[in-house]
C-alpha cells in the first residue's frame, strides 16, 4: 500500500513538474505582454490535464495534490489551484477543435497559430520528458470567416472562462468573445450582460438580410453588424430648427456627420472606411447622390446609409433600392459581396417596416437615431450648458 502511494505521489509529482515548466516557459513568453500567450499556456495545460484525467490515468485527487506540488514549489503563485487547472481543462475540452494535433491537414493554411512565437533555443527554458506540454504549437487559430479570431485570442482567459460557464451554443460563445474583445469589457461587465440574456434580446434593425443575402454565414454577419438605434449625440439638433424643408435638416445631419466621421464610425461599427458623402451616381444621364457611402471589410461590401430627419416612410426603401442598383452595377468591384443599404431615421415601427421591406430583393435594413437632445430630463440637468462648459474649458 505505501509502495501504491508513492507511485501514484510519483507520478503526480512528474504531472506538476510538467506543468510547471510549461508555466515558467508561459510567464517568459508573457513579458512580451500578449494574452494569447496566456491563452496558448492554459489551453495546453487544460490539454494535458484532460488527456490524463478523462482516462483513468490519474486518481479523484490528482488536481489537488498537483496543486499543492506546485504551489509548493512555486511560492506565490496564483491561478493554479485544483478548481483553475479544472477551468483550464474546460477552456481546452470547449475549444477542443483548436487542438493542433486535430486541426483537418486540409485547413492548415487557414491557421494563425502560436507557433508564431518565434524564439532562440538558448534564451527559453528546455522542455524535457517525453509527457511534455508544448505551448508553442498545441493550439491553432482558423483564420476563417466564421471563427472570430482576432477577438479569441484578446479576450483573457478569466472572461472565456466565464463565458464557458454560461453558455452552451456556439453563436452565443462568440457573441460574447466578440462583444468582451470590442468594448472591453469588464468581468462584471460580461457577467451582467449574460444574465440578463443579451445574446438573446440582442436588438437588430428591421431587415431583409436572410432573404436577400444567399450565403446564411454572410446573412448572419450583416445581421450582427448594425443596430436598431445609434446615439448620435454629437449632432446639434439647434441648427435642425422648425424648418419646413425636411431636405435642409437631412443636410445638417449629413455634414455633422461628416465633420465628425471618426466618431460616427466608432458608433456605426467597426472595420468602417467612409468613401463619402453625397456620392455622385449618373445612369442614363441621370444624376443621384447618396448621402453616405462606407465600405465594411468585414462584409466585404459597401454600405450605402441614406439620412432622413423624421419617420420612415415607405418611399425611403424605394430611393435606397435605386442607389443600391445602380451601386453593385456600376461601382461594386467583382470580389465584393453585394451592397447593403442603411435607411438611418428617427423614428420608425419595427413591425411596419418588417412587413414593408419584405419584397424587396437588396440588402437593406432601417435603424433609427437619437442626438443629446433625446437624453432623460435628468441627465441633460446634470450636464453643464454649453457656457459653463467653456468656462470649465
Amino acid at each position: 500500500m505505501i509502495q501504491e502511494y508513492n507511485n501514484i505521489s510519483a507520478m503526480y509529482a512528474e504531472a506538476a513538474e510538467t506543468i510547471k515548466t510549461a508555466i515558467l516557459q508561459g510567464q517568459y513568453e508573457a513579458l512580451k505582454g500578449e494574452n494569447r500567450i496566456q491563452l496558448a499556456v492554459y489551453f495546453s495545460i487544460g490539454k494535458y490535464v484532460s488527456q490524463n484525467s478523462r482516462k483513468g490515468k490519474w486518481g479523484t485527487g490528482a488536481l489537488d495534490s498537483i496543486s499543492k506540488y506546485l504551489r509548493k514549489t512555486l511560492p506565490g503563485l496564483r491561478g493554479f489551484s485544483a478548481e483553475s487547472l479544472k477551468k483550464m481543462r474546460q477552456f481546452y475540452e470547449a475549444w477542443i477543435m483548436l487542438d493542433n494535433g486535430s486541426c483537418n491537414s486540409a485547413n492548415t493554411n487557414s491557421v494563425i497559430a502560436i507557433t508564431e512565437l518565434e524564439h532562440e533555443a538558448d534564451s527559453v527554458i528546455p522542455i524535457t520528458g517525453t509527457a511534455a506540454i508544448d505551448i508553442y504549437h498545441a493550439m491553432a487559430i482558423p483564420n476563417t470567416a466564421d471563427f472570430p479570431a482576432t477577438e479569441f485570442l484578446a479576450v483573457p482567459f478569466t472572461h472565456h472562462s466565464r463565458i464557458l460557464s454560461k453558455t452552451k451554443d456556439l453563436q452565443e460563445r462568440y457573441y460574447y468573445i466578440k462583444r468582451c474583445a470590442q468594448e472591453h469589457l469588464s468581468v462584471d461587465s460580461l457577467m451582467g450582460l449574460m444574465e440578463n440574456e443579451a445574446y438573446q434580446t440582442q436588438k437588430s434593425l428591421p431587415n431583409n438580410f436572410t432573404r436577400t443575402i444567399l450565403n446564411a454565414r454572410e446573412a448572419r454577419k450583416a445581421v450582427m453588424m448594425f443596430k436598431d438605434e445609434y446615439a448620435l449625440d454629437f449632432i446639434n439638433v439647434e441648427e435642425i430648427g422648425e424648418r419646413d424643408n425636411a431636405d435642409i435638416d437631412e443636410r445638417v445631419v449629413e455634414q455633422q456627420i461628416v465633420q465628425n466621421i471618426k466618431r460616427f464610425i466608432m458608433t456605426f461599427g467597426h472595420d468602417f472606411a467612409f468613401i463619402g458623402n453625397q456620392y455622385h451616381l449618373e445612369v442614363y444621364g441621370i444624376e443621384h447622390f447618396p448621402d453616405l457611402l462606407f465600405f465594411n471589410r468585414e462584409l466585404n461590401a459597401m454600405v450605402c446609409v441614406e439620412l432622413k430627419t423624421g419617420a420612415f416612410k415607405p418611399g425611403y426603401l424605394g430611393q435606397l433600392m435605386a442607389y443600391l442598383r445602380i451601386l453593385d452595377d456600376h461601382i461594386k468591384k467583382p470580389h465584393e459581396n453585394p451592397t447593403i443599404g442603411i435607411v438611418l431615421c428617427k423614428e420608425a415601427d419595427k413591425e411596419y417596416v418588417e412587413y414593408i421591406i419584405q419584397d424587396y430583393n437588396k440588402p437593406m435594413g432601417v435603424a433609427t437615431y437619437t442626438t443629446s437632445a433625446d437624453m432623460p430630463e435628468k441627465l441633460r440637468k446634470a450636464l453643464p450648458d454649453i457656457e459653463e462648459l467653456k468656462k470649465i474649458l
